[in-house]
């Protein structure tokens, strides 16, 4: 199959599959591979615990890691890779922040955003897998994170909204949103490969594409 995209994002809410496709991907493809380094995150279990005492140190440290990795991996790649793919963007630090931060603090959080947002190379498209918060929770707890226990449908709607805010302030990219609620791509092979038809097969516009599978 052509890949016609050099730098793929596949994003999504918690539990929608993105490392799962993005890994996948990679795999079939030959492709570099990039995911979120957020295993040894010391305010994570801390945040889902106490979320208003840690939000701003969780959002502030992954601002700083995801920075650092996606400067490292996005510059000249590995001459034997055709393309890169990752499971998240630096974007996802604004969104996430937009739903646990408010007020005077959210406000400096995204100035530094934006300033450190512009110097980072942009996908050529964005994925998002789209899932209802109850299949989520149900990834969620059949993955058994001890520090996940404590999300609620609540969160997951809040930070699936903080997403489609950022695309709509945001329509210069090319979003391609996957509505993936009547399929199992991890576990059917013939999913799966609907999923690689429509993001390879097609062609998409800058700003929201949505399609249902």
């Amino acid at each position: 199959m052509n890949i016609r995209y050099n730098y793929i994002v596949i994003e999504g809410n918690i539990g929608a599959g993105k490392t799962t496709l993005a890994t996948r991907i990679a795999e079939e493809f030959n492709g570099h591979l990039i995911l979120e380094q957020f295993a040894d995150n010391p305010f994570l279990p801390k945040f889902y615990k106490e979320p208003e005492k840690y939000s701003f140190q969780l959002e502030l440290s992954f601002l700083a890691s995801r920075y650092k990795q996606l400067n490292e991996e996005l510059n000249p790649g590995n001459l034997f890779r055709s393309f890169k793919v990752a499971d998240y963007y630096f974007m996802k630090s604004l969104v996430f922040a937009s739903a646990t931060l408010s007020g005077d603090e959210y406000n400096l959080y995204r100035q530094i955003f934006y300033i450190i947002y512009g110097t980072l190379p942009k996908p050529d498209i964005y994925v998002y897998l789209h899932l209802g918060t109850e299949k989520l929770l149900e990834n969620i707890r059949k993955r058994g994170r001890e520090y996940e226990k404590s999300i609620t449908a609540g969160y997951l709607q809040k930070i699936q909204e903080s997403y489609f805010t950022f695309f709509r302030q945001n329509p210069g990219n090319r979003y391609l949103i996957l509505d993936i609620n009547n399929i199992d791509f991890v576990a059917s092979e013939k999913d799966y490969n609907k999923v690689i038809s429509v993001i390879f097969e097609k062609e998409y516009n800058n700003g929201l594409n949505m399609v249902i599978l």
